[in-house]
């Protein structure tokens, strides 16, 4: 194609909207995005109203559509966060709220379900390992708190799933989605029928009891499709877009398009993308298993492809959260600019578990953020420091995971809010010993990039990615210079003595977070 055609890519973001249009070289021809609210109706609750995703989406359109005229749209991708549950009933509409990743109260129905299903057979079924932040110990834990709403369910989607029905009219999942509902089967492509009979058997215990009288949970589950399949736009849809009924790439999850917006596709390279959580994520052509579980295994969205992924839960949440609660309207980047200028050394320690709990490399739910060592001769400095040294060496926990997995480079490749900062960025590179590379440190709109990119693959258009060489792009408008940060050899000792006396002070006061039951439930 020639004719100036473009394709847009849609990510459900945890905060918001984004949405870009890409040219058939790969350059980014518009931008839009939309806000929307996370609910937090009782303790470790995140709702959020799946009405608010569409009239994002359309005012994101309207922003595009300013900057590319829609009679240039030829295919729409979509990207979401995952795992959010959306319960829907018969026409697709949502029942209540959507309950996003961020919610946190399934741990107890996802402990039962590890129990009875053996975590570690499932982990080698599934690549997963089962907390309460998966697909179906939310919705096991929504049959118990409200079954009238369970009953009325006919499907049990994610996010992106959802969104996809109502900008089609047809519901289905990907492979990378369907990994998020912690009961499909990578190696089959198939819903795995013991935990979704286990799964059965826990809601029918919660008093669960659908009209029809079938008890199963996999008439609930979407079909899983290539990450490429389009469906035509609604043509009701459309009109609100005011673009034609194009193609609707039904796309992948977040983390996945995240890393093919930074171009990271190929056995051995590594993303690193830093918003609201932190996905830490590894190429590899072959299903490779943890024997202790540390990381999860998310098919890509090319077929023979995987993703070693782990994600911090608390990184750029837990930024804003602290410099909301320092006052004077300091910002993320203004955090991270104070913290700047604080030797990493001279903070108190700060496990960084605000969520709480933690899916990164630890995979516990009973981890607490916390701050040791605290003194007079501390102030918000500090704080801000203490809390990015400890994501750092969250991050440094597992890129040290995949070292020991398989022969990963040592580029590693990022985008997000925290990463625009170059501090942030020379302090990942002496903390992880990598060399740290961003293509453009202004655009943090990876996974709706990666969106853009894959439908213009699934039209038969070959956009360019830029590919994660470890090569910095030459200094143009859009692209400046020195995005590259090296390891500085003299802070090695200083970042090794940090990570000594942080895995203390984490192996110290963790247990004390654990009652009884909670020691009943945990991870490992």
């Amino acid at each position: 194609m020639t004719d100036g055609s473009v394709f847009i890519g849609l990510d459900l973001g945890t905060s918001g909207l984004k949405m870009v249009a890409i040219d058939e070289s790969g350059a980014v021809a518009g931008r839009g995005s939309a806000a929307y609210p996370t609910h937090r109706p009782a303790a470790h609750a995140a709702e959020q109203d799946p009405a608010d995703w569409l009239s994002a989406a359309e005012r994101a359109a309207a922003e595009v559509a300013a900057q590319v005229p829609a009679g240039r749209w030829r295919a729409i991708g979509l990207s979401a966060m995952l795992p959010t549950l959306v319960t829907a009933g018969p026409g697709g509409a949502a029942l209540g709220p959507a309950i996003t990743w961020e919610d946190s109260r399934a741990e107890e129905h996802a402990g039962k379900l590890r129990e009875e299903c053996a975590g570690s057979e499932l982990y080698r079924r599934t690549g997963q390992w089962l907390d309460g932040r998966y697909l179906l110990p939310m919705f096991l834990r929504l049959a118990a708190a409200e079954p009238a709403r369970a009953a009325a369910t006919t499907a049990v989607l994610g996010a992106k799933d959802y969104f996809f029905g109502q900008l089609t009219g047809e519901v289905a999942t990907d492979q990378g989605t369907a990994s998020g509902f912690g009961c499909y089967q990578l190696a089959t492509g198939q819903w795995d029928e013991a935990v979704l009979a286990a799964g059965a058997a826990q809601a029918g215990r919660a008093g669960l009891r659908w009209p029809d009288g079938d008890t199963g949970l996999a008439r609930l589950l979407p079909p899983v499709r290539p990450a490429r399949s389009a469906v035509p736009l609604r043509p009701e849809v459309a009109a609100r877009f005011g673009c034609a009924e194009l193609p609707v790439c039904l796309g992948a999850p977040d983390s996945v398009l995240g890393a093919l917006g930074l171009g990271v596709e190929h056995q051995g390279q590594v993303a690193y993308v830093a918003g609201t959580s932190t996905v830490i994520l590894g190429v590899t052509d072959r299903l490779q298993f943890d024997p202790e579980h540390r990381f999860l295994i998310t098919p890509l969205a090319e077929p023979g492809s995987w993703g070693l992924e782990m994600d911090l839960l608390a990184t750029g949440s837990a930024l804003r959260w602290l410099a909301g609660l320092l006052g004077d309207g300091l910002s993320e980047p203004d955090l991270i600019a104070i913290a700047a200028g604080v030797a990493p050394d001279d903070a108190p320690v700060v496990l960084p578990y605000l969520s709480p709990g933690e899916q990164g490399a630890l995979w516990d739910p009973m981890l607490r953020g916390t701050i040791a060592g605290l003194t007079f001769g501390h102030d918000r400095r500090h704080l801000a420091r203490g809390l990015l040294n400890g994501i750092l060496l969250e991050s440094r926990r597992c890129l040290e995971v995949l070292d020991a997995t398989a022969p990963f480079g040592r580029d590693l490749m990022v985008a997000g809010g925290s990463a625009a900062e170059p501090s942030f960025r020379a302090d990942l590179a002496n903390a992880t010993g990598r060399r740290v590379i961003m293509p453009d440190s202004r655009h943090t709109d990876y996974s709706a990039l990666g969106a853009a990119v894959l439908a213009a693959r699934a039209t038969g258009a070959s956009p360019q990615v830029r590919e994660g060489s470890g090569q910095p792009r030459p200094e143009s408008p859009e692209s400046p210079a020195g995005q590259a940060h090296h390891p500085d050899p003299s802070r090695a000792e200083t970042w090794q003595r940090l990570w000594t006396s942080y895995e203390q002070t984490r192996l110290a006061i963790t247990p004390s977070y654990r009652t009884p039951a909670h020691r009943r439930l945990r991870l490992r």
